[in-house]
């Protein structure tokens, strides 16, 4: 158990840096969120609590603009093209289905961007639950990476939960719940463990693209998966570690 004191010390101290990140927002690295559904507003609303500020876009600029009033001075709203011309991380909280047109048609414009994958190759079934729509054995990831256009780089992450724990959990004491996030490319680790954290949770990493299966709808290591739930840093590190304790 955590003694009071060590947490409201833990707590002063986060808030220090979070004061410290307002006078020094210029320095980081940019952050848009495309879509602005149930994970994309979620996802917004966290990283402004955690002082991160971020470029909201959609098709319709009026929802943007909206949210983007509701949120503050740390939400700015943007039209497609210029919140992927301005970013440098561009998070794609969009259907799985709608992707790879999204990369086909920024490609030039999403050179040596940093893209982050929250997907989920899902649909409705006619039973109101949800059925997945590629092979058994595929990943949202991996079928996202091969599209990807050249010089760009791809991470999974913020995809592990559904819109509702990815709220709750958010900030949660005094440990933080885990995002498990995969990537190939460690140059972009740092970036995306950031990001993670801005949110509000505890990054791990599972290992690169081929792991996202994992992280997916019905993975070992997604809520609604055979994890089942939000998890501490050492309960994921065990699953991680044994797939066969997450069923």
């Amino acid at each position: 158990m955590v003694h009071w004191r060590t947490w409201a010390v833990g707590r002063t101290f986060a808030w220090i840096l979070n004061q410290q990140k307002t006078m020094s927002q210029t320095q980081e690295l940019k952050v848009a969120i495309i879509g602005l559904g149930a994970i994309g507003r979620t996802l917004a609303v966290n990283l402004t609590k955690g002082f991160r500020a971020v470029m909201l876009a959609s098709r319709d600029y009026t929802a943007a603009q909206s949210l983007a009033n509701e949120l503050g001075d740390f939400a700015q709203p943007r039209e497609l093209s210029a919140a992927v011309d301005e970013a440098d991380i561009i998070v794609l909280a969009i259907w799985f289905d709608a992707i790879g047109e999204f990369l086909q048609q920024f490609a030039t414009q999403l050179d040596g961007k940093i893209i982050v994958d929250p997907s989920n190759p899902i649909a409705p079934d006619p039973k109101g639950g949800f059925i997945k729509i590629i092979g058994e054995t595929e990943s949202a990831g991996q079928i996202n990476a091969s599209l990807l256009p050249k010089g760009a780089k791809l991470a999974k992450a913020f995809g592990t939960l559904g819109a509702a724990s990815l709220a709750q959990a958010s900030g949660q004491t005094p440990e933080q719940a885990v995002l498990f996030y995969a990537t190939d490319d460690h140059s972009i680790q740092s970036a995306i463990e950031e990001l993670i954290i801005d949110a509000g949770f505890e990054p791990l990493h599972v290992g690169g693209l081929d792991q996202s299966i994992r992280l997916e709808v019905f993975g070992d290591l997604h809520e609604f998966g055979a994890l089942g739930k939000t998890v501490l840093l050492d309960e994921a590190k065990e699953k991680l570690l044994n797939p066969d304790l997450a069923k």
